[in-house]
């Protein structure tokens, strides 16, 4: 039986915070893809990861990466980072200033390891597009380039495991969107796992496949990024406000005249700003509660695109006076609303409502390529 990626029992206190966390990471979306930790800023993210490069030694437990053992108090191995065959890339770059583009990357291959297939320096260049900035300083490069420049390094020190570290924190809007796609490219290439540390709800949708969340040190929840999103008591967490369903879809045709593509997913097709891929490209689409619409009689010059039946098959009403209701309409779909228009409309757990998406409330920053597994999407 194939060892999961990432094996963790371990506790650690530091500064007043503590951290008890046991984390099973398995499965070929993760050792082929993203892994996000998400929480809120103190959360133990960055500590968590701390410990499994070595930057952090536990008080006890035990870090295994595959069949290698990093840390085991009781055993008395501590490897030092060195050893541990992990990637880091830190939220701020750490580039060495008096070293070009070249030279940085040069000094991610003096400390490659020789386990597995090498990266190759071409291949690494091209996956990021760094041609063009090899004669360069980081002081002449964008946070984005910095950033593709980190990432080239840490690969080309042939780590099992890639550690990125809220890597688009730093980032305004403009240099964010410039990194993605590369991020993509980066989480679509065969042969490393990565673990992706974020509180950006936008990020993981786009990128994990994967996601494990943690809260004032301990894991609350770990599965696969649709699910948990779906899940009502994870909200606090997740955050209410952009709360939303996240659907797998496939991109099947365009109506060009009106700047529109045609999705298809489980429970019919929807329209969505013009995505510029291949047809057939999986998709993955997040849906925000808040611009979803419910009516009990199928709606009738109206300016929403999307409308699907479906049945209430769960609610909740907080302290806001907010209800959510979560449909099936051949995939679960959230919606928001007061809950004086839940009583007005009568809604209960079973009842048949239809339910109303603006096309335009589907933002760019709403869909995400799927990563796709030997021919098939990872979902």
């Amino acid at each position: 039986m194939t060892p999961p990626l990432l094996d963790i029992d371990v506790s650690h206190a530091t500064g007043g915070f503590s951290l008890d966390i046991s984390l099973n990471i398995s499965g070929q979306s993760a050792i082929s893809g993203i892994t996000a930790l998400f929480g809120r800023s103190g959360s133990g993210k960055t500590s968590l990861i701390n410990l499994m490069a070595g930057l952090a030694r536990p008080d006890r437990g035990r870090i295994a990466l595959g069949s290698r053992v990093l840390f085991d108090s009781e055993r008395g191995i501590d490897l030092p980072p060195e050893q541990r065959r992990m990637g880091y890339v830190f939220q701020e770059t750490r580039l060495f200033p008096h070293l070009d583009v070249r030279g940085n990357l040069g000094y991610g291959m003096k400390r490659r390891g020789r386990n597995g297939q090498l990266a190759s320096f071409d291949h690494v260049v091209g996956l990021l597009d760094l041609e063009y900035l090899l004669n360069r300083h980081p002081d002449s490069l964008s946070g984005g380039e910095k950033q593709r420049v980190a990432i080239g390094r840490a690969l080309l020190s042939n780590p099992e495991l890639l550690l990125l570290d809220e890597p688009l924190a730093s980032l305004d809007a403009t240099h964010k969107n410039e990194i993605l796609p590369f991020l993509e490219r980066l989480r679509d290439d065969p042969g490393i796992p990565i673990i992706y540390v974020s509180h950006s709800m936008e990020e993981i949708v786009r990128l994990a496949d994967v996601m494990v969340l943690i809260s004032e040190g301990r894991v609350l929840a770990n599965g696969n990024v649709e699910d948990l999103l779906s899940r009502l008591d994870l909200r606090p967490l997740t955050g209410r406000f952009e709360a939303g369903s996240v659907i797998a879809a496939t991109l099947i045709g365009h109506e060009k005249k009106f700047g529109l593509s045609r999705l298809s997913f489980a429970g019919g097709e929807l329209l969505a700003p013009m995505v510029d891929l291949p047809l057939g490209t999986p998709l993955r689409v997040r849906i925000r509660a808040r611009d979803v619409t419910l009516a009990t009689r199928k709606p009738t010059a109206v300016a929403a695109q999307n409308i699907y039946r479906g049945t209430i098959v769960q609610m909740e009403t907080d302290t806001s006076s907010r209800t959510e209701a979560l449909l099936d309409i051949g995939v679960p779909l959230w919606a928001r609303l007061s809950a004086k228009s839940a009583q007005e409309l009568k809604l209960a757990v079973g009842t048949r409502a239809y339910a109303m998406i603006k096309s335009v409330a589907i933002d760019g920053h709403s869909l995400g390529r799927q990563r796709v597994i030997g021919g098939a999407s990872s979902e």
